[in-house]
C-alpha cells in the first residue's frame, strides 16, 4: 500500500461570494454523477464541494447514443449526453440523503426548458439543509424560449432566468456558455444583474465529429460539446476576459484542468475556485489528487495561502 505524503501547511480555503470552502477544488456538473458515486474513491468532504449533474424538475432520458466520443491525441472528448437525469423530486428522495451522509458540501446544478422550469426547480430546493451550499444555474443548455439558442446566449434571458431562481434561498452561480465569444463579459454582467453571486466559466465548446468510414456524425445527436485539455487555454482566456471586465464578480473556472499547474493558471487569471470535469472521467480520484498536488505546489513556491495566488497573472510581457 502506497504511503500518503503528509500535506504541507498551506491554507487552501477560498471564498466565492458568500460561500466559504476549505478547498478550491470541486467536481464539474455532469462528470461525477448525481450523488455519492465518487465516495468509493475518496472522502467527498475532503474537496471543496460536489457539484451534481444538472437536474430538471422532471425526469429526462437524454439524447440518443452514441453520447460520448474521445477526441484525437488525448485532447479530450465530445459529448451529447443531453442532460439525462431522474428529475429533482426523485433525486431529492433517492440520491441526496446518501450524498449528505458523506459530509460533502453540495452544489445542485439545475436546468430547464422554460423560465418556469427554473422557477420550479428553485422552489424544490428551498427546504434543503445547510449542506447544499449553492445552486448552479445551468443556462448553457438548449431551450425552447429562445429558439434553438441557449438561454446563456441572450443577456435578457440570462437575467430573467437568474432572477427566476431566487426562490432557492441560497447563493446562485450561473454556468455560462463560451460560444458567445467576446460577448461573454456582457452575459456575465447580465447574470449578476439577475442575482448570480458568481459565474462558472465555461461550459463546453460547440463541436462536431465525423466517422470518416461512413460519413456520418459520430454522436447520435449529431453535434456535441467539446471538453478536456484542448479547451483549457480557451477557458483560461474566458476567465481572464470576465475578470478584467467585472473585477468584483467571483468566478469558478472550469475547462480542461488536469494538473496543479492548470488549477493555478485559472486562479492566476482570477478564478476563486476550479471545477474538474473530463479529468474525473479518466481518473475518478482526480479532484482529491489535485487538491493534494495544489497544496504541494503552493508549499514549493513558498505560497502560504491559495488566496494569495488569485489574480496574480501578468497578462502582458
Amino acid at each position: 500500500m502506497t504511503k500518503r505524503r503528509p500535506l504541507p501547511e498551506v491554507d487552501l480555503s477560498t471564498t466565492i461570494g458568500s460561500v466559504e470552502l476549505p478547498s478550491p477544488i470541486m467536481t464539474a456538473a455532469g462528470t461525477a454523477g448525481h450523488g455519492a458515486e465518487l465516495h468509493a474513491f475518496f472522502p467527498l468532504d475532503e474537496i471543496g464541494a460536489v457539484v451534481v449533474k444538472s437536474l430538471a424538475p422532471w425526469p429526462w432520458d437524454g439524447n440518443a447514443p452514441l453520447r460520448v466520443h474521445a477526441t484525437g491525441g488525448g485532447s479530450g472528448m465530445i459529448n451529447s449526453v443531453g442532460l439525462q437525469g431522474p428529475g429533482l423530486p426523485v433525486w431529492l428522495e433517492t440520491e441526496l440523503p446518501e450524498l449528505e451522509r458523506t459530509g460533502a458540501r453540495i452544489v445542485v446544478s439545475i436546468w430547464g426548458r422554460t423560465v418556469e422550469d427554473y422557477t420550479r426547480a428553485a422552489e424544490l430546493l428551498a427546504p434543503l439543509g445547510s449542506q447544499v451550499v449553492a445552486v448552479e444555474v445551468n443556462i448553457s443548455c438548449p431551450n425552447t424560449e429562445a429558439g434553438n439558442e441557449l438561454f446563456a446566449h441572450s443577456a435578457e434571458l440570462t437575467t430573467e432566468v437568474l432572477a427566476a431562481t431566487a426562490a432557492c434561498r441560497r447563493p446562485r452561480w450561473a454556468k455560462l456558455s463560451p460560444n458567445v465569444g467576446f460577448r461573454l463579459p456582457e452575459i456575465a454582467a447580465a447574470a449578476a444583474a439577475g442575482g448570480a453571486e458568481a459565474v462558472t466559466l465555461v461550459n463546453t465548446y460547440f463541436g462536431l465529429a465525423i466517422d470518416v468510414a461512413t460519413g456520418r456524425a459520430v454522436l447520435g445527436a449529431g453535434r456535441g460539446g467539446v471538453s478536456g485539455p484542448a479547451i483549457h487555454p480557451l477557458a483560461v482566456r474566458a476567465v481572464a476576459d470576465v475578470r478584467a471586465a467585472l473585477p468584483d464578480l467571483p468566478i469558478i473556472g472550469v475547462g480542461g484542468a488536469s494538473t496543479a499547474a492548470d488549477v493555478v493558471e485559472f486562479a492566476m487569471v482570477g478564478a476563486q475556485a476550479i471545477q474538474i470535469g473530463t479529468a474525473t472521467l479518466a481518473d475518478p480520484r482526480a479532484c482529491h489528487r489535485l487538491g493534494t498536488e495544489l497544496a504541494h505546489w503552493c508549499a514549493n513556491q513558498g505560497v502560504k495561502a491559495f488566496a494569495d495566488v488569485i489574480g496574480t497573472a501578468q497578462l502582458r510581457q
